[in-house]
C-alpha cells in the first residue's frame, strides 16, 4: 500500500503514513527493578488510526510498558519495532519524541512555577536571535488550547490551575509536539464530563489523521465511546488482545483481575450513631471558593460530595482538615468546637484527610513506603523523640499487608509503586491513627476495578468500626453505590442535601448546576 497523505486537522501541516505498517510492535519484551520482574515476556502492537487500549490491574505493568516505548525505562530483553524500523539499542525520551512518540503521564509533569505556555512548550521554546519569542509562544498554545475548548490565559502560572486544568495542559503539551503516537496514561482521571467530551473529540481528529493512540484507563465504561482493540496485562503478563466491539466488559474485568468481581461496590449497612462532626457557616476564599456551608456527619455514616470540577468540594474538605485556612465558620468534634489552623491541629482532634492530589499533596515521593506510612504517626514509633526502626517497619509491614500493597518491601520508595499501590499508602497513613473522621477526596481516581473494591472495603471497615467517613467523588455511580447521604455543591454552595437510597444521577446533576 502506497503512502496516505493527511491534511493535518489538529496540526500545523500534513504527513504522509504507510497505512500497512504498525506504528509500534514490541515482542518478548522483559523488565525488572531490584530483582523483581515488571514485565515478563510481554508484546503488543499499534496500527495506524486506531484507539489500542491497555488494560491491568494496578501493578500489571502498564506503566512500565509505556516508559519503555516512550523512553523513559530501557528493557532487559524483547524486540521493539517503530514504523517497521526495528529499534536496536536503547531509546531515551529525546530519541523517542524524534520518532514521533508522546505520553502523557498519569502523574502530571509539569513545571508548577512557570506559566502555561512555557510549560507546553518546555526545551521546544520560540526564539529570535536567542531570545526567547513570548508572543509567538502565547500565540501558538492559545491554539492548541482552543483545541480542546479551554479558556486559560497561556501566561497563566499552572501552580495556580486546578488539577483538571493541569491535566488538559499535559494533554495540549503532548499534542504540541506532534506526536504520530500518542500514549495517554489516565487522560481522564482528573477531567469533567464536558473536558471529556472535548478531549474525545479530539481523539477522533487524531484518529482520522492516522495517528495511533495508546489508551490506558480504569474508567472501563468509556472505553466503548473510542476503542478499537484491548490488550490485557496480569501480574507483568501478556494475557490476550481482543476486538472490543466484539467482547463485553465483564469478561475484559474477568480476564485483568483472574476472577470474577460480582459486586462493584460493596454496600453495607450500619446502624448511624450519634453526631461526631459539625460544620457551620463554613468560607474560605482558596481555589474556587466556599460560601457559608453548613453540614453535619455521623459516627458511622458515609457522607459523599458530589458536583462538577471547581463546585467547591476540594475546598471544602482541605479547610476542613487545615490544608487551608478558613475565612468564616465553625468546625464542631464530639459536641466540642476545635480550631483547625493547619493539619496539624485537625490530627490532633482526630481528623484526617486523604488529598486529592497524591503525588504533590499525600506522598513523600523520595522516601519508602515504610516512611510514608509512619510519617503521620512518629510520636507512636517514637522513644525518648528517636524513631524505631523495628517498630516502624513492624508497623508498616502490619499496613502493607492489610492492604494488600503490591511492594518488594517496605523498603520501596514510594515513587515507584504503581497509582494504585501509592493511593493504598496514603490511606494506609491515616489507619494507624485513633480517629473521628476521615475525608477522602477522590480516594479511586485512576485506580483499576480491584483496587477500587479494596479502598470501598477499607471505608466499609471505618465505617463498621463507627468512624464519620466523608469523601468527594466525580464519579456518579461511586457516590450513589458508596454513601448513605450527599451534599451536592455548585460554585462554592451547597444546593442540595439527598438521602442516597431516594435519588439518582439525574437529580444529583439538576442541583450540580443550580449555580
Amino acid at each position: 500500500m502506497k503512502p496516505v497523505s493527511f491534511p493535518g486537522l489538529l496540526f500545523k501541516g500534513g504527513a504522509e503514513y504507510n497505512m500497512a505498517v504498525d506504528l509500534v510492535t514490541v515482542e518478548h519484551i522483559s523488565k525488572s527493578f531490584s530483582g523483581v520482574a515488571a514485565l515478563r515476556d510481554v508484546k503488543f502492537d499499534l496500527r495506524p488510526g486506531e484507539v489500542h487500549a491497555l488494560l491491568g490491574e494496578n501493578g500489571a505493568g502498564k506503566s512500565t510498558l509505556m516508559k519503555i516505548i516512550s523512553g523513559v525505562y530501557t528493557r532487559d530483553a524483547g524486540d521493539f519495532y517503530v514504523n517497521g524500523d526495528k529499534i536496536s539499542g536503547d531509546l531515551s525520551p529525546q530519541t523517542a519524541q524524534n520518532l514521533g512518540i508522546g505520553i502523557i503521564h498519569q502523574e502530571l509533569n509539569l513545571c508548577p512555577h512557570l506559566t502555561v505556555a512555557e510549560n507546553i512548550f518546555l526545551n521546544r521554546e520560540f526564539t529570535v536571535t536567542g531570545f526567547l519569542n513570548t508572543k509567538k509562544q502565547n500565540e501558538e498554545s492559545k491554539g492548541y488550547l482552543q483545541q480542546l475548548n479551554l479558556d486559560i490565559d497561556p501566561n497563566t502560572r499552572v501552580s495556580e490551575l486546578p488539577v483538571s486544568k493541569r491535566q488538559m495542559v499535559e494533554i495540549c503539551k503532548t499534542l504540541s509536539m506532534n506526536a504520530r503516537i500518542i500514549i495517554m496514561d489516565e487522560p481522564t482521571s482528573a477531567l469533567t464530563e464536558k473536558e471529556i467530551e472535548d478531549l474525545f473529540k479530539v481523539i477522533a481528529l487524531l484518529k482520522s489523521e492516522g495517528r495511533g493512540i495508546i489508551y490506558i484507563s480504569h474508567r472501563l465504561e468509556e472505553l466503548s465511546r473510542i476503542v478499537d482493540r484491548v490488550t490485557i496485562l496480569r501480574d507483568g503478563q501478556y494475557v490476550k488482545t481482543l476486538n472490543f466491539a466484539e467482547t463485553g466488559l465483564p469478561e475484559i474485568i474477568s480476564l485483568m483481575v483472574g476472577r470474577d468481581l460480582t459486586e462493584k461496590f460493596p454496600r453495607i449497612e450500619v446502624s448511624r450513631g450519634e453526631k461526631v462532626l459539625e460544620v457551620k457557616g463554613l468560607s474560605s476564599p482558596h481555589g474556587a471558593g466556599v460560601k457559608n456551608v453548613s453540614f453535619n456527619l455521623y459516627k458511622g455514616e458515609i457522607l459523599a460530595f458530589a458536583g462538577l470540577m471547581g463546585a467547591g468540594r476540594t475546598e471544602t474538605v482541605r479547610a476542613i482538615s487545615g490544608a487551608d485556612r478558613m475565612s468564616g465558620g465553625e468546625v464542631i468534634i464530639n459536641g466540642k468546637p476545635v480550631a483547625i489552623r493547619s493539619p496539624r491541629d485537625a490530627i490532633r482532634n482526630g481528623l484526617f484527610c486523604a488529598p486529592e492530589d497524591r503525588k504533590q499533596d499525600g506522598l513523600c515521593v523520595k522516601m519508602t513506603l515504610a516512611e510514608n506510612i509512619t510519617l503521620p504517626s512518629l510520636d507512636i514509633i517514637s522513644r525518648f523523640g528517636i524513631i524505631s526502626k523495628n517498630l516502624e517497619a513492624k508497623k508498616s509491614k502490619e499496613m502493607m499487608q492489610s492492604l494488600k500493597i503490591k511492594s518488594p518491601s517496605v523498603e520501596q520508595y514510594v515513587r515507584n509503586l504503581s497509582g494504585g499501590n501509592q493511593q493504598k499508602v496514603v490511606v494506609g497513613k491515616w489507619l494507624m491513627r485513633d480517629a473521628q473522621v476521615v475525608i477522602f477526596d477522590e480516594p479511586t481516581r485512576g485506580i483499576d476495578v480491584a483496587s477500587k473494591i479494596e479502598i470501598y472495603n477499607i471505608i466499609n471497615e471505618l465505617k463498621k468500626n463507627g468512624i464519620g467517613v466523608m469523601f468527594v467523588s466525580s464519579e456518579l455511580p461511586e457516590v450513589l453505590g458508596m454513601s448513605d447521604r450527599i451534599i451536592v455543591m455548585c460554585n462554592g454552595k451547597i444546593t442540595a442535601e439527598l438521602v442516597t437510597k431516594d435519588t439518582n444521577q439525574e437529580e444529583i446533576l439538576h442541583y450540580a448546576t443550580q449555580y
